[in-house]
């Protein structure tokens, strides 16, 4: 199945606008496809305002978030894979959602779930009984 991350952020996007409030994300700055300006980077982090008057283009798409922004007065593309989005929130109470480590298709399925070559085991049943109410 397809990742939730992306509707989550979007879903929780429209809601923090929708409160009149302004959405943050916390990008993970570490991880491979992250374009943000190194120089706001700190302790491998980046928090960033994607409210509409902040940035503009802003793209919430299934593999990347995407904008145009302004650092210091100087114009920056931003792009961020949707797995470096560690969480979203709204600036003025911290309401929203932190993302924990994702798990791909090939990690193992939880505990107590079959095996893909173990056949399903079949379900016991009762037999029915019939009780005499007076």
């Amino acid at each position: 199945m397809t990742s939730t991350r992306p509707y989550l952020i979007r879903a929780l996007y429209e809601w923090i606008e929708d409160n009149s409030m302004t959405p943050h994300i916390l990008v993970d700055a570490d991880q491979p496809g992250v374009t943000v300006p190194k120089q706001h980077v700190r302790e491998g982090q980046i928090i960033l305002n994607i409210n509409p008057a902040a940035v503009r283009d802003l793209r919430l798409g299934n593999d990347w978030i995407e904008f145009n922004a302004r650092f210091g007065g100087v114009a920056r593309n931003v792009q961020i894979p949707i797995s470096a989005v560690l969480a979203i929130y709204a600036r003025e109470n911290g309401q929203g959602m932190a993302f924990g480590e994702e798990k791909t298709g090939d990690d193992e399925p939880p505990t107590g779930a079959p095996q893909p070559d173990e056949p399903p085991a079949k379900p016991t049943r009762r037999k029915p009984t019939l009780k005499i109410v007076k």
